[in-house]
């Protein structure tokens, strides 16, 4: 059977876990996304090739439908209806012509019955549209603060040729091939609340695949991730971060501006800290998600000893040495 394999289109091999499929999705969709390449039209096109097929390998049962029937997948339960069984797509693309036309005819003669008029003419019920799931990378910065994005979202909506039927004068929609529906870009501006971290699934309801026959729509869902920090290292909502000290502040005592996500902090250091020692800063770490209250920040003191030291202060380390023989 002749078709698009969507493995080859996200480059991977047909046992790849959700994983592996996932990293490629997301490769790829950051490659040809419409943003990173304005304008260029072979790039939107390959996108919504991109996602066509993450949002069917992404899927455990469309992925198995996908793997017997190819891309006319969205037949099995027909083709399960009519008795009829076909093997794996990829091993069926080679077994020739005339069993390819064999498969050809049994599909014609399958849905001439199905749309056929009569006690058996298929009745079009509302169906809920498909959630979808759509990659989102994001600042830590954007994660304290929440941020907004505008996406470029692949969605399925129903064929505007048949009306979402699949059928027109009782015969296959050519547009849609008989599913009802059809691949459609579109952009949205979406908020990404603040506390989101690394796999938060922020839900957008009613902004995924549009419903069929006035079903509802489905839900669009924001896979986050969070690129890492220069300064600070985030574990929950607690942030981590070291900061210099220089000796004479840690062994007299002292005060260091501490560097902060909303700012910079005075932070008092006690006479003869140890270095490593750790100073937690509440409230100032990551927001709760879906709260109002904060997790903390922990300044991990890291000794600055002094460099080129003068005549006089090398003399006064030798005398230091000198009361302090141990």
């Amino acid at each position: 059977m002749a078709g698009k394999d969507y493995y080859s289109l996200l480059g991977v091999k047909r046992d790849a876990s959700e994983r592996e499929i996932k990293q490629a999705y997301r490769r790829l969709a950051r490659k040809y996304h419409p943003d990173v390449n304005p304008g260029d039209k072979s790039a939107e096109a390959r996108f919504k090739q991109i996602n066509e097929a993450y949002e069917v390998l992404s899927d455990k049962g469309k992925r198995q439908k996908y793997n017997q029937f190819g891309d006319q997948w969205q037949y099995a339960d027909q083709f399960a209806q009519a008795g009829y069984q076909q093997t794996p797509f990829w091993d069926f693309s080679q077994t020739g012509g005339a069993q390819r036309f064999h498969f050809e005819e049994g599909l014609g003669s399958l849905f001439g019955d199905l749309f056929r008029s009569g006690t058996r003419s298929r009745r079009v019920r509302p169906r809920r549209g498909q959630d979808v799931d759509y990659p989102v990378e994001v600042t830590l910065e954007e994660a304290y603060h929440g941020t907004k994005r505008t996406i470029a979202l692949q969605t399925e909506e129903p064929c505007s040729s048949c009306q979402g039927t699949g059928r027109i004068q009782n015969m296959p929609c050519s547009v849609c091939r008989g599913s009802g529906v059809v691949s459609a870009l579109k952009r949205l501006e979406v908020k990404i609340p603040s506390g989101v971290k690394d796999g938060s699934r922020v839900r957008v309801a009613g902004k995924g695949g549009q419903g069929y026959a006035g079903g509802a729509s489905g839900d669009l869902y924001l896979v986050v991730s969070v690129k890492p920090h220069r300064l600070f290292e985030r574990r929950g909502d607690d942030l981590y971060e070291e900061v210099a000290v220089p000796l004479t502040v840690v062994v007299l005592g002292g005060e260091v501006q501490v560097p902060t996500l909303k700012g910079k902090l005075a932070l008092k250091i006690p006479p003869e800290t140890q270095n490593g020692r750790a100073f937690r800063l509440a409230g100032q770490g990551m927001p709760h998600l879906g709260d109002s209250s904060h997790g903390d920040l922990l300044a991990k003191v890291n000794v600055v000893l002094p460099t080129k030291l003068s005549e006089e202060e090398k003399e006064l380390f030798k005398q230091l040495s000198q009361l302090r023989p141990d």
